[in-house]
Protein backbone atom coordinates (compact mmCIF):
# COMPACT_ATOMS: atom_id res chain seq x y z
CA UNK A 1 0.00 0.00 0.00
CA UNK A 2 1.06 3.51 -0.59
CA UNK A 3 0.17 6.88 0.54
CA UNK A 4 0.87 10.76 0.37
CA UNK A 5 3.23 12.41 2.07
CA UNK A 6 0.37 14.09 3.83
CA UNK A 7 -0.63 10.60 4.64
CA UNK A 8 2.43 9.92 6.59
CA UNK A 9 2.92 13.27 8.54
CA UNK A 10 -1.01 13.68 9.92
CA UNK A 11 -3.19 11.07 11.67
CA UNK A 12 -5.93 9.30 9.71
CA UNK A 13 -8.77 9.68 11.91
CA UNK A 14 -12.18 8.12 12.45
CA UNK A 15 -13.37 11.00 11.02
CA UNK A 16 -12.69 9.53 7.43
CA UNK A 17 -15.52 7.25 8.25
CA UNK A 18 -13.16 4.11 7.93
CA UNK A 19 -11.30 3.55 11.75
CA UNK A 20 -10.18 0.35 10.42
CA UNK A 21 -8.52 1.14 7.26
CA UNK A 22 -7.09 4.33 9.39
CA UNK A 23 -5.41 1.49 12.29
CA UNK A 24 -4.11 -0.88 9.52
CA UNK A 25 -2.46 2.31 8.12
CA UNK A 26 -1.31 3.68 11.18
CA UNK A 27 0.25 -0.10 12.15
CA UNK A 28 2.05 0.49 8.83
CA UNK A 29 3.37 3.63 9.37
CA UNK A 30 4.47 2.53 12.89
CA UNK A 31 6.49 -0.59 11.18
CA UNK A 32 7.56 1.36 9.02
CA UNK A 33 9.73 3.79 12.00
CA UNK A 34 9.66 1.71 14.68
CA UNK A 35 9.22 -2.31 13.19
CA UNK A 36 6.62 -4.85 14.18
CA UNK A 37 7.81 -4.75 17.93
CA UNK A 38 8.48 -1.03 18.46
CA UNK A 39 5.02 0.08 18.50
CA UNK A 40 2.01 -0.37 20.82
CA UNK A 41 -2.11 -0.65 20.34
CA UNK A 42 -2.26 2.99 21.98
CA UNK A 43 0.28 4.70 19.84
CA UNK A 44 -2.16 2.85 16.62
CA UNK A 45 -5.05 4.62 18.18
CA UNK A 46 -3.62 7.95 18.29
CA UNK A 47 -1.73 7.77 14.96
CA UNK A 48 -4.92 7.07 13.68
CA UNK A 49 -6.33 9.85 15.72
CA UNK A 50 -8.58 8.12 17.97
CA UNK A 51 -9.50 7.10 21.64
CA UNK A 52 -6.96 4.04 23.11
CA UNK A 53 -10.39 1.98 23.35
CA UNK A 54 -11.89 2.80 19.55
CA UNK A 55 -8.83 -0.07 18.43
CA UNK A 56 -11.07 -2.97 20.29
CA UNK A 57 -14.15 -2.48 17.82
CA UNK A 58 -11.82 -3.69 15.30
CA UNK A 59 -9.12 -5.67 16.64
CA UNK A 60 -9.12 -7.86 20.13
CA UNK A 61 -5.77 -6.33 20.77
CA UNK A 62 -2.17 -5.48 18.87
CA UNK A 63 -1.39 -9.42 17.28
CA UNK A 64 -4.72 -9.21 15.88
CA UNK A 65 -4.09 -5.56 14.16
CA UNK A 66 -0.31 -7.14 13.14
CA UNK A 67 -1.88 -10.35 11.66
CA UNK A 68 -4.40 -7.63 9.72
CA UNK A 69 -1.15 -5.92 8.10
CA UNK A 70 0.31 -9.19 7.48
CA UNK A 71 -2.69 -10.79 6.04
CA UNK A 72 -2.95 -8.15 3.82
CA UNK A 73 0.57 -7.92 2.80
CA UNK A 74 0.81 -11.54 1.99
CA UNK A 75 -2.77 -11.44 -0.32
CA UNK A 76 -0.96 -8.28 -1.90
CA UNK A 77 2.39 -10.36 -2.14
CA UNK A 78 0.60 -13.86 -3.74
CA UNK A 79 -0.70 -11.57 -6.13
CA UNK A 80 2.32 -9.94 -7.33
CA UNK A 81 3.99 -13.55 -8.01
CA UNK A 82 1.44 -14.60 -9.42
CA UNK A 83 1.42 -11.91 -11.94
CA UNK A 84 5.35 -12.30 -12.67
CA UNK A 85 4.78 -16.16 -13.22
CA UNK A 86 2.31 -16.10 -15.40
CA UNK A 87 2.24 -19.85 -15.13
CA UNK A 88 5.65 -19.69 -16.80
CA UNK A 89 5.11 -17.69 -19.98
CA UNK A 90 6.00 -17.04 -22.63
CA UNK A 91 8.92 -19.26 -21.29
CA UNK A 92 9.88 -20.78 -17.92
CA UNK A 93 13.08 -19.33 -17.55
CA UNK A 94 11.89 -15.88 -18.51
CA UNK A 95 9.21 -16.48 -16.23
CA UNK A 96 11.72 -17.51 -13.41
CA UNK A 97 13.71 -14.54 -13.88
CA UNK A 98 10.57 -12.36 -13.36
CA UNK A 99 9.50 -14.11 -10.12
CA UNK A 100 12.54 -13.53 -8.58
CA UNK A 101 12.61 -9.99 -9.33
CA UNK A 102 8.99 -10.17 -8.12
CA UNK A 103 10.12 -10.93 -5.26
CA UNK A 104 12.72 -8.35 -4.78
CA UNK A 105 10.86 -5.75 -5.62
CA UNK A 106 7.82 -6.62 -3.20
CA UNK A 107 10.47 -6.09 -0.18
CA UNK A 108 12.04 -3.06 -1.66
CA UNK A 109 7.95 -1.18 -2.16
CA UNK A 110 6.12 -2.37 0.60
CA UNK A 111 9.20 -3.12 3.46
CA UNK A 112 6.36 -2.76 6.56
CA UNK A 113 4.22 -5.43 4.81
CA UNK A 114 7.42 -7.25 4.25
CA UNK A 115 8.36 -6.64 8.13
CA UNK A 116 4.86 -7.48 9.40
CA UNK A 117 4.88 -10.95 7.26
CA UNK A 118 7.97 -12.60 8.14
CA UNK A 119 9.59 -10.47 11.23
CA UNK A 120 6.22 -9.97 13.26
CA UNK A 121 6.65 -13.58 15.00
CA UNK A 122 2.50 -13.70 14.57
CA UNK A 123 1.53 -17.57 15.38
CA UNK A 124 -0.21 -19.04 12.19
CA UNK A 125 -1.54 -22.35 14.09
CA UNK A 126 -4.71 -20.21 15.35
CA UNK A 127 -4.88 -17.99 12.11
CA UNK A 128 -5.96 -20.04 9.28
CA UNK A 129 -6.65 -17.56 7.02
CA UNK A 130 -3.13 -15.81 7.43
CA UNK A 131 -1.72 -19.64 6.87
CA UNK A 132 -3.46 -19.74 3.51
CA UNK A 133 -2.71 -16.53 2.34
CA UNK A 134 1.39 -17.62 3.17
CA UNK A 135 0.27 -20.39 1.35
CA UNK A 136 -1.26 -19.23 -1.56
CA UNK A 137 2.50 -17.08 -2.10
CA UNK A 138 4.16 -20.21 -1.28
CA UNK A 139 2.15 -22.41 -4.15
CA UNK A 140 3.94 -19.50 -6.69
CA UNK A 141 6.98 -20.63 -6.15
CA UNK A 142 5.83 -24.51 -5.68
CA UNK A 143 4.61 -24.53 -9.18
CA UNK A 144 7.93 -22.54 -10.67
CA UNK A 145 9.67 -25.48 -8.83
CA UNK A 146 7.70 -28.20 -10.30
CA UNK A 147 8.73 -26.98 -14.13
CA UNK A 148 12.13 -26.44 -12.95
CA UNK A 149 11.94 -30.16 -12.06
CA UNK A 150 10.80 -31.05 -15.50
CA UNK A 151 14.23 -29.82 -16.64
CA UNK A 152 15.83 -31.64 -14.55
CA UNK A 153 17.79 -35.11 -15.83
CA UNK A 154 14.88 -37.96 -14.82
CA UNK A 155 17.39 -39.79 -13.42
CA UNK A 156 18.71 -36.95 -10.69
CA UNK A 157 15.26 -35.21 -10.61
CA UNK A 158 14.70 -33.65 -7.01
CA UNK A 159 11.57 -33.47 -5.26
CA UNK A 160 9.66 -29.95 -6.07
CA UNK A 161 9.13 -29.37 -2.80
CA UNK A 162 12.50 -29.12 -1.65
CA UNK A 163 13.56 -27.01 -4.81
CA UNK A 164 10.93 -24.58 -3.92
CA UNK A 165 12.42 -24.14 -0.35
CA UNK A 166 15.46 -23.53 -1.47
CA UNK A 167 14.18 -20.84 -4.35
CA UNK A 168 11.98 -19.40 -0.99
CA UNK A 169 15.40 -19.29 0.95
CA UNK A 170 18.02 -18.00 -1.28
CA UNK A 171 14.88 -15.01 -2.57
CA UNK A 172 13.81 -14.17 0.85
CA UNK A 173 17.61 -14.16 1.86
CA UNK A 174 18.88 -11.49 -0.48
CA UNK A 175 15.56 -9.61 -0.51
CA UNK A 176 15.90 -9.51 3.55
CA UNK A 177 19.56 -8.47 3.74
CA UNK A 178 19.89 -6.47 0.74
CA UNK A 179 16.67 -6.21 -1.38
CA UNK A 180 14.39 -4.12 1.31
CA UNK A 181 13.27 -0.71 0.86
CA UNK A 182 14.20 0.61 4.71
CA UNK A 183 16.96 1.10 6.72
CA UNK A 184 17.63 -2.55 7.48
CA UNK A 185 19.09 -2.57 3.80
CA UNK A 186 22.92 -3.71 3.83
CA UNK A 187 24.75 -2.14 1.27
CA UNK A 188 26.52 -4.26 -1.64
CA UNK A 189 28.50 -4.00 -4.58
CA UNK A 190 25.70 -5.03 -6.81
CA UNK A 191 22.49 -4.89 -7.33
CA UNK A 192 20.16 -7.47 -5.68
CA UNK A 193 18.63 -8.51 -8.74
CA UNK A 194 22.48 -9.87 -10.06
CA UNK A 195 22.97 -11.41 -6.65
CA UNK A 196 20.18 -13.49 -7.18
CA UNK A 197 20.75 -13.89 -10.54
CA UNK A 198 24.39 -15.63 -9.79
CA UNK A 199 23.00 -17.07 -6.88
CA UNK A 200 19.92 -18.75 -9.00
CA UNK A 201 22.08 -19.79 -11.74
CA UNK A 202 24.65 -21.78 -9.72
CA UNK A 203 21.75 -23.39 -8.45
CA UNK A 204 20.32 -24.57 -11.70
CA UNK A 205 23.81 -25.91 -12.25
CA UNK A 206 24.55 -28.07 -9.29
CA UNK A 207 20.87 -29.43 -10.79
CA UNK A 208 21.93 -30.20 -14.07
CA UNK A 209 19.86 -27.35 -15.74
CA UNK A 210 21.01 -25.15 -18.24
CA UNK A 211 19.84 -22.10 -18.31
CA UNK A 212 19.32 -19.77 -21.35
CA UNK A 213 21.30 -16.58 -21.11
Amino acid sequence: MSWSKDDRESPRGYHHGNLKEALLRAALELIAQKGPAGFTFAEAARWAGVSPAAPYRHFRDRDELLASVALRGFNQFAAALAQAWDDGRPEFFTAFDRLGKAYLEFARAEPAYYSAMFEAAIPLAGNSELREAGDRAFAVLRAAAEKLCAQTPAKARPPALMVALHIWAISHGIASLFGRGDAARRTLPMSPEDLLEAEVLIYLRGLGVSAAT
